[in-house]
């Protein structure tokens, strides 16, 4: 199955450069052109990332989108990419699992997008009532409830 990633940037030329880059190395790529049109494609989801530019038709238009996608019930790992990082951890307060800074070289880029997704399934997998969880423990339950003879 391929990991579905929604794609969010005003500037085309850079949206279609890193949907292209992106689907070369084996994701599905959706894409938006403004934070109005990512909130309603985050709605109708899911997706496994979201990767949003965060200066777009105004300076928190990112930040909208990663509110968005926190949102969102499928819980999609988030990364805000921008040529103008925020100080500190501001990007982390707001909700965002990663930042990307432009440019960045390809496979740097393939590499982090890697790591956050496995970091984020992890993250997941440990959250209290999670589906997997949910079967590990009815199969240990099955496994250890008494039987009739």
């Amino acid at each position: 199955m391929k990991r579905r990633i929604l794609l969010v940037d005003d500037e085309l030329a850079i949206l279609l450069t890193l949907k292209a880059v992106l689907e070369i190395n084996g994701f599905e790529v959706e894409t938006a052109a403004s934070a109005r049109e990512a909130k309603s494609k985050i709605k109708t989801g899911p997706y496994h990332m979201v990767i949003t530019d965060m200066r777009m038709e105004s300076d928190r238009a990112g930040i909208e989108v990663v509110h968005a996608a926190k949102k969102a019930d499928y819980n999609p790992a988030v990364a805000m990419l921008t040529a103008f990082p925020m100080a500190g951890s501001e990007w982390r307060d707001e909700g965002a699992d990663q930042m990307l800074v432009k440019p960045m070289n390809t496979n740097d880029l393939i590499m982090q997008l890697e790591l956050l997704l496995v970091s984020h399934e992890d993250k997941k997998r440990k959250q209290p009532g999670h589906v997997h969880e949910m079967v590990a423990e009815k199969a240990t339950t099955r496994k250890t409830a008494p039987t009739k003879a």
